[in-house]
């Protein structure tokens, strides 16, 4: 491990000693998963409580895996249900949705803080996170919700490099954000729709792709066309499965498949 390296991580010890007992948003994701994980080794598992925020637009297999990943390191952690969808500012789904949905955890972890006596709340965002527009942080700032991973400057190759080094199996996971992402703006978040992207999004997954996207697009005529985002390093793959890829996303629900040309790319 590098110098810079090192040093961004014992400023992110001290940023937690600062703070326990720690009360830590969860998702199972990479950062979240380290910033567990390294709260765990700092702190101490009496010293800390991973949060799961849980609702229709997060895969149960990726609850399944968080849930796993927070046995294996020994962290305690709870599932609170979530219900953002019975607001109408995020089901209508905005381009501040991100917002709605991380006021209604932080509001949960907010109470549950203060139930258990934990001093401080901290969430994921990293460093790199800061050069994006992300509706969560004005709810982060409005519940004064930490960001442990961003104050130590720690990027996200940094964080991959240092769940490497622990051997977190989300050291090389891509990116998942919630499946209301998969939604155009404007067009309302719904269970249905949620579950038709989980669905389709696992069915992709059974034919080996591993970095891809099935975004959710209403027509004209009222019928759902499923856009097929696949990586490019992975679209050699596609004509010899591009049938079953078909014909399963038809299976869920889809009138139409598209598949895009130029492939998906992390923003």
């Amino acid at each position: 491990m590098n110098e810079s390296l090192v040093q961004k991580k014992e400023v992110l010890q001290g940023i937690l000693r600062s703070h326990a007992p720690l009360l830590i948003a969860y998702s199972g994701g990479v950062d979240s998963a380290y910033l567990l994980a390294e709260a765990v080794e700092t702190l101490g598992a009496g010293q800390i409580l991973g949060v799961i925020a849980d609702s229709p637009s997060l895969p149960r297999r990726a609850l399944r895996e968080a849930l796993e990943l927070a046995r294996k390191l020994g962290a305690p952690v709870e599932v609170v249900a979530t219900r953002e969808l019975e607001n109408q500012n995020y089901a209508e789904n905005p381009r501040n949705r991100c917002y709605f949905c991380k006021a209604a955890l932080f509001s949960e972890l907010e109470n549950l803080a203060a139930q258990r006596s934990f001093r401080a709340l901290a969430y994921g965002e990293n460093a790199d996170d800061m050069r994006q527009v992300r509706p969560g942080r004005l709810a982060a700032s409005e519940f004064s919700v930490l960001a442990p991973l961003r104050d130590a400057q720690l990027s996200k190759d940094d964080i991959r490099a240092l769940s490497r080094d622990m051997g977190l199996p989300t050291a090389e996971v891509p990116a998942q954000p919630c499946l209301s992402s998969r939604i155009p703006h404007g067009t309302p978040v719904t269970t249905e729709a949620l579950a038709m992207v989980e669905s389709g999004e696992e069915w992709v997954r059974s034919l080996g792709f591993r970095v891809f996207r099935v975004r959710h697009v209403p027509r004209e005529d009222g019928q759902l066309l499923a856009k097929v985002q696949i990586a490019p390093e992975e679209m050699d793959r596609i004509n010899a499965v591009q049938w079953k890829l078909e014909e399963g996303l038809k299976a869920v629900g889809y009138a139409e498949v598209q598949l895009d040309p130029v492939g998906y790319r992390a923003s």
